[in-house]
């Protein structure tokens, strides 16, 4: 059981590259790909906010809970 991270596929829905997302909301480039690669142990409400706002989605365009996924 695991949480797969779709940030990546909003991403391209809107457009947008990580970059300019990153900067939209204040996030390094970093911080941004280890939660776009979901290595990421947790999230800020405040970061998932920030980035619904920018990409104008829900958290759960972004996050999915999947039984099949190991989570690491």
């Amino acid at each position: 059981m695991g949480i797969i991270v779709n940030l990546d596929v909003m991403l391209a829905k809107r457009k947008m590259s990580s970059g300019e997302l990153a900067s939209r909301i204040g996030l390094t480039q970093a911080n941004l790909s280890i939660l776009k690669t979901g290595k990421a142990k947790a999230i800020r409400f405040s970061t998932l906010s920030a980035i619904c706002k920018e990409l104008n989605c829900q958290p759960g365009d972004i996050l999915e809970f999947s039984e099949d996924c190991e989570a690491e």
